[in-house]
């Protein structure tokens, strides 16, 4: 059989996506396409109605962009690593200087009308850095864990102070679950959130964290070297804690405290920092089983939801689309995660698995936050919902790190020599 030229061609472009996990690729594609219907719903009848096709065009670039990443040798990242990072440094420093203000944070550099939020693209950031850190010398080591943990200071503290305590908090668990994959003692995972912990406990039940304090220290006798010196440290440092995080409440914005609090009993405040919380659930349980109907949700259409084309479109998902369309989501966020969890563990090298937990860790913690936040479950911390929400940023993010998945997908065979 003789083929064409233009076949011959056909070939050799596909050829380049042989690997590819198709199943994977197309699920964020279903979901964008679906995030378009639902935002056109909600926002038809206002000034923002053209929203649901942007989300659209931007998902087609996104996904140019993902097909264009998974095609390039992911490894050539090893290369870019630090340019990389000193680049998304350098823009989350210009934040602070030439930012736009929006939502009560300055995230945003005007780019013409095009805004792009840097903290977003620092997830990808940390996540290129840290697989190639850890690749090189794992966290079995102490030496190992604080040499990944210093890398993540900075841009940490550069979103913390924006203030932008969602994204800080993504970076938190994206670093977690790659220490953790890159074989890190267990004990030290929780050593390092032990502060936070401490803190909670101490303005919510003070015997808790006297015993919490001591329970730390124990983990620290068992799990790390210098075992007196270890144990008082962590018992001291989960005690101070407590008045420390006195000091970090007082540098959170008020907007941020009330969506801290107020997701345990929003009824305290239904009319400020409970409003969005109680709207939101009215939403989701007025969808029922089969939902409203496009375009009938009550509370979508009326605008009673604020921010419900972002961080609360799955309110919106719950009214119109009912239990049953807001499983069918879930189900597809869990297929994702998934073929990642296959595609980590059938990477050809650590560097490759690693870049797969970042991203699967950075997906789980949104999603999770995300729709718990809109039933109350979880305190509203303003993550947007991955491809379904509108934010441009976040949506090519989230397209370039499947674009990384991709390509440790598409090259995970290795080279086989022949006498």
């Amino acid at each position: 059989m003789f083929l064409t030229d233009a076949q011959k061609q056909w070939r050799s472009l596909a050829a380049g996506w042989q690997g590819v996990d198709w199943v994977l690729m197309a699920l964020p594609v279903a979901l964008t396409g679906f995030g378009s219907i639902v935002i056109h719903s909600i926002q038809r009848n206002t000034v923002n109605a053209h929203y649901g096709l942007n989300h659209a065009v931007l998902g087609v670039i996104g996904l140019g962009l993902a097909l264009w990443v998974a095609r390039s040798r992911y490894e050539h990242l090893l290369n870019w690593q630090w340019i990389i990072y000193g680049l998304v440094n350098l823009l989350l420093v210009a934040v602070m200087f030439i930012g736009t203000v929006g939502g009560g944070a300055q995230s945003w550099i005007a780019v013409g009308s095009f805004y792009v939020q840097p903290s977003e693209f620092a997830k990808l950031s940390i996540i290129i850095t840290l697989a190639a850190m850890l690749s090189a010398r794992d966290a079995s080591t102490l030496w190992g864990v604080g040499s990944a943990i210093a890398v993540i200071v900075l841009p940490w503290l550069l979103v913390f102070i924006q203030p932008d305590l969602g994204t800080s908090l993504v970076f938190g668990a994206i670093t977690l679950a790659m220490l953790y994959w890159a074989n890190c003692n267990p004990g030290w995972l929780v050593l390092f959130v032990s502060p936070l912990v401490a803190a909670i406990m101490f303005h919510l039940v003070l015997p808790g964290w006297l015993v919490w304090s001591l329970a730390m220290g124990l983990i620290a006798w068992f799990t790390l070297p210098w075992r007196w010196f270890s144990t008082v440290v962590a018992t001291a440092v989960n005690l101070v804690a407590g008045k420390l995080g006195d000091v970090a409440w007082g540098l959170l914005a008020d907007y941020q405290k009330d969506r801290l609090v107020l997701f345990l009993d929003p009824d305290k405040d239904p009319l400020g920092g409970g409003y969005h919380l109680i709207q939101s659930r009215i939403a989701i349980g007025a969808g029922k089983l089969w939902g409203q109907g496009l375009g009938q949700g009550t509370q979508t259409q009326l605008s009673f939801i604020p921010e419900q084309h972002t961080d609360f479109i799955f309110s919106a998902v719950g009214e119109e689309w009912g239990f049953v369309g807001s499983m069918v989501v879930i189900a597809a966020y869990w297929l994702i995660c998934f073929r990642l969890v296959i595609i980590a563990q059938n990477a050809k090298d650590d560097f490759g698995s690693l870049l797969v937990i970042g991203v699967l860790a950075m997906i789980v913690f949104q999603v999770v936050v995300n729709i718990g936040m809109t039933m109350g479950l979880a305190p509203i911390t303003g993550i947007p919902l991955p491809w379904l929400s509108y934010g441009r940023s976040a949506l090519l993010t989230n397209f370039i790190a499947l674009g990384m998945v991709e390509s440790v997908a598409n090259f995970r065979h290795r080279l086989k020599f022949t006498d």
